[in-house]
């Protein structure tokens, strides 16, 4: 019994007792369309074969032969991803990524580009101008002399150790954090001091920044918070701290948006937690309030357009 067809037959037809295919002129064919092809002969208790029918060589492109040769070469289940990749490779990523582009892709990188062209949009949807002299959000530094890492013998593979670095550093709030170290404790068992330490870091590094802290500096002697410019924390937030306890905070202006001196600082790592934790409770609950916006400013296309090509 032979069927003879077009490539309707990618589209998912079964015929379970088909085990032998042929495909005339297989270097006209895309990629993806070979791969969907040859997956319908064969089942899981069948052998199945499927024979590439091909002119000479030297009269096929270029491209063809790339092609062919993927497909040859990927043979086991579960090569999908690898077959898109050759395709990638093969056909190029679109003019996105392409010579033809404009702007600084290339030189910058494709992550960094959404990643500036997302913090473009949310100002421009806001209503507020696009900051294009820092397109990217401020590093956020955060020391307070304790240990703060993933042990070796907590998570000895390597790559699953640098993963999950990533993940805490990118966790965008207090939720996602809090889930994060859930998933952790039941992948991975409870958590080592040093890694809560970690954790603990971050949700710092996450209260610092909703409020316009850009620096934290604390150890057993004493330290600083250092204030960003344009900081949402209420100078008076400041001035009653270091009135109530002048022996202790002071606070000195500078260039840019001060800084908090803590003096004495905390000998245990934990009462370092929750004397920072405390001041930026204190801080944020005195932050500036914006002023309301009763209607978003109307900014037109073109000044849409011509800030997201600034950027």
């Amino acid at each position: 019994n032979v069927l003879v067809c077009s490539t309707i037959i990618e589209n998912g037809i079964d015929i379970p007792n088909a085990n032998t295919m042929l495909i005339d002129r297989a270097d006209r064919f895309g990629l993806a369309q070979l791969h969907q092809l040859r997956g319908r002969v064969g089942r899981s208790t069948r052998q199945a074969y499927a024979y590439l029918m091909t002119p000479h060589p030297k009269t096929m492109t270029a491209d063809a032969v790339k092609r062919l040769d993927a497909i040859q070469a990927a043979g086991e289940l579960g090569i999908g991803f690898t077959l898109a990749t050759h395709d990638l490779e093969i056909r190029g990523a679109g003019e996105l990524l392409g010579e033809q582009q404009s702007g600084q892709i290339e030189s910058i990188g494709f992550t960094l580009y959404m990643e500036m062209l997302s913090r473009a949009v949310a100002a421009i949807k806001a209503g507020d101008p696009p900051q294009l002299d820092e397109p990217l959000r401020t590093t956020l530094d955060i020391n307070l002399h304790v240990q703060t890492l993933i042990p070796d013998d907590y998570l000895p593979d390597v790559h699953a150790r640098l993963v999950l670095y990533k993940r805490i550093a990118g966790a965008p709030d207090q939720r996602a954090l809090d889930e994060l170290k859930v998933e952790i404790i039941d992948r991975f068992g409870p958590l080592p001091p040093a890694l809560g330490n970690l954790l603990r870091a971050t949700a710092i590094k996450l209260a610092a920044d909703a409020i316009g802290v850009a620096r934290v500096d604390l150890s057993a002697s004493g330290g600083r918070l250092e204030f960003r410019t344009g900081t949402r924390v209420a100078p008076l937030a400041v001035v009653r701290l270091v009135q109530r306890d002048p022996a202790t905070y002071r606070f000195r202006e500078d260039d840019k948006g001060g800084r908090l001196l803590v003096r004495g600082g905390a000998e245990e790592p934990e009462a370092r937690f929750e004397l920072v934790e405390r001041l930026l409770r204190e801080l944020g609950a005195g932050e500036s309030a914006k002023p309301p916006a009763a209607a978003p400013p109307v900014v037109d296309a073109d000044k849409r357009f011509a800030a997201l090509e600034a950027v």
